[in-house]
């Protein structure tokens, strides 16, 4: 095995371990200051026009991979620095502990009826308009955000790394990050944005289908079956307007049996995702149950992205 290999799987499954045992940087997280950085961008360069968009979601990301690649190049000969930048990079990149712990204090709210500040809360996982929403809505919609970002916050990332590095953990959350910022179809977003958007579609393609696979495997592990994930991913998968969310969200409705899906508001878009499994309403204890199974998945997919890493 190539010492280079061995040093990207290690750096992996620290980073994701740091990640779960640190969650996110408090003060400072590069992601927010990557974020702030191309807000501002955004505010300066935004035009109602594809191409305008394409080119500044080409800069973002292309700057933050770029110094993925130098950071990769430039510990080509010193395996210690290669494996303290992955680690670093991972952990920087993962958001299962902060997930897990929004989807926990959902849980928390809405079981003590504060509808208020779970409304307000719901703006920590989504951008789904929530002022109208009930404990009900409010307990799918953070149901159907603990799934779709255990793909996009954790298995994809790790996947990424796996298969290119620095420059692919990098690089696929300097995507996600201008799809969450731009990649709505609102006004303002609906051409600017699509070149964001279609992006992350692109490099979620793969990832969101190994995350279904992981969620019925992982299933058992969090108390789900791994039938119901399979049954419900294959015939309920496609149903969601996005390519990718349907697939985790589909399989964690039938892991947990449940029934997700439905009409949604972002920004004054509304939109109708379908159903999403053959099972009850969620509740707010199925919605600690997403979590548990969210973590589960998190960790299966370290393992995964660890074995990769020394394959490839």
């Amino acid at each position: 095995m190539p010492l280079r290999q061995a040093v990207t799987a290690a750096g992996l499954i620290t980073g994701y371990c740091a990640d779960a045992v640190f969650g996110d940087p408090r003060r400072g997280h590069p992601v927010a200051v990557f974020g702030t950085w191309a807000g501002a961008l955004e505010r300066r360069w935004w035009a109602d026009s594809k191409p305008r968009g394409a080119a500044y979601a080409a800069v973002c990301a292309g700057a933050v991979t770029g110094l993925g690649v130098a950071a990769q190049l430039s510990t080509r000969r010193r395996p210690f620095a290669r494996f303290a930048l992955t680690a670093a990079a991972t952990w920087i990149v993962l958001g299962g502990r902060g997930l897990a712990a929004e989807g926990r204090e959902m849980a928390r709210l809405l079981e003590a009826d504060d509808v208020p500040a779970a409304r307000a809360r719901l703006s920590h996982l989504c951008a789904r308009d929530a002022s109208e929403l009930d404990p009900a809505e409010l307990t799918r919609a953070a149901t159907e955000s603990i799934a779709e970002n255990t793909s996009d916050a954790v298995v994809a990332p790790l996947l990424w790394g796996a298969v290119a590095g620095l420059p692919g953990l990098l690089g696929y959350r300097a995507l996600n990050t201008l799809d969450a910022m731009v990649g709505y179809r609102s006004p303002r977003h609906r051409n600017f944005g699509w070149a964001a958007a279609r992006l992350d579609d692109v490099v979620n393609l793969v990832p969101s289908r190994v995350g279904a696979v992981l969620t019925a495997v992982s299933a058992p592990l969090a108390g789900g079956r791994v039938r119901g994930a399979l049954r419900a991913w294959r015939r309920y998968g496609s149903h969601h307007p996005s390519p990718n969310a349907g697939q985790v969200e589909a399989a964690f409705a039938g892991a947990l049996d449940l029934r997700l899906g439905g009409t949604n508001s972002y920004g004054g878009e509304v939109e109708n995702r379908g159903t999403l499994g053959d099972g009850r309403a969620p509740q707010p204890v199925d919605l600690r149950r997403a979590v548990r199974l969210s973590r589960v998945v998190g960790a299966a997919a370290a393992l995964v992205a660890g074995a990769v890493a020394v394959v490839r």
